[in-house]
């Protein structure tokens, strides 16, 4: 006798007193089935749609907040620097050896453009010819100090800033305790860009709130927190004086807005309000 396959079911909810049905669901086994997976894909949607698009990803252990990525801006400038630091001494120590051994020395600038262009040239004919080319033209720029000033690194009192919002400081900066300033302004305005520069990260935190990090020539880096929204992203290239972000309101207050504001150069945190007038 063949056994039946059950394709059929009841959920039946009902009173055990009275044994009165309360409610009734008639399904089948495909549908049960579909209906599981269903739920069971959109829950999963949900759970990787929160943990990937929000700031709740932040939470996750492990996970790269905005402490994390700026201790690491600032390793890899310093690493830039000690770098600069051992081919600076490097080219001392041939220029050395040209007076010791009864040649004129060389400038330093030139000694390091001609390295640059021996490690950029072809070991053949062709890139021999260029790079004696090269050689002369440099030894002449060099004979009567004629040097490019676009490529000119001026130092921090020599740059002009522009102001990245109008504001009152408050707070006093410390290197140390206190590596930044805080600007009190008006909510919703514009937060600009002090120099041109390259976004290098983006990021969002219940203290921080929005906050952006912008590269800048001449190893300087600097940092705006507590943004309502930013207006850039990572990779963007932005001008000084460009629009970047949108000041947030500030606690405690009805109308006003504030600006959290850092500035790091060579991997140094400097004080803001020694070179930008707000």
């Amino acid at each position: 006798m063949s056994r039946h396959k059950t394709e059929d079911f009841r959920l039946t909810l009902s009173d055990s007193s009275t044994a009165d049905h309360i409610w009734s669901l008639k399904f089948k086994r495909s549908q049960f089935l579909v209906t599981a997976i269903t739920v069971i894909v959109v829950l999963s949607g949900a759970y990787f749609a929160l943990y990937g698009l929000t700031p709740i990803r932040t939470l996750i252990p492990g996970y790269p907040n905005a402490e994390t990525k700026r201790k690491a801006i600032e390793s890899a400038i310093r690493i830039d620097s000690l770098e600069k630091i051992i081919v600076r001494w490097e080219l001392y120590s041939d220029n050395l050896l040209r007076v010791v051994s009864g040649e004129a020395p060389m400038n330093i600038d030139s000694i390091f453009n001609a390295k640059s262009l021996e490690s950029d040239s072809a070991p053949d004919a062709e890139a021999a010819g260029s790079d004696s080319t090269l050689r002369a033209l440099v030894a002449s720029e060099s004979r009567f100090e004629i040097k490019n000033t676009a490529e000119r690194i001026l130092p921090l009192e020599g740059i002009h800033f522009f102001s990245p919002v109008k504001g009152v400081l408050t707070g006093e900066y410390d290197r140390f305790l206190h590596p930044y300033i805080e600007i009190t302004t008006s909510e919703n305005n514009a937060v600009a860009s002090v120099l041109e520069g390259t976004v290098v990260s983006t990021s969002w935190s219940d203290t921080d709130g929005y906050a952006i990090c912008i590269q800048h020539p001449g190893d300087l880096i600097t940092i705006y927190r507590h943004n309502a929204r930013l207006m850039k992203k990572t990779g963007d290239k932005v001008n000084a004086g460009s629009t970047i972000g949108i000041t947030a309101k500030a606690e405690g207050t009805t109308g006003g807005g504030s600006l959290i504001f850092e500035m790091w150069h060579k991997g140094e945190s400097v004080d803001p309000a020694k070179y930008i007038t707000f």
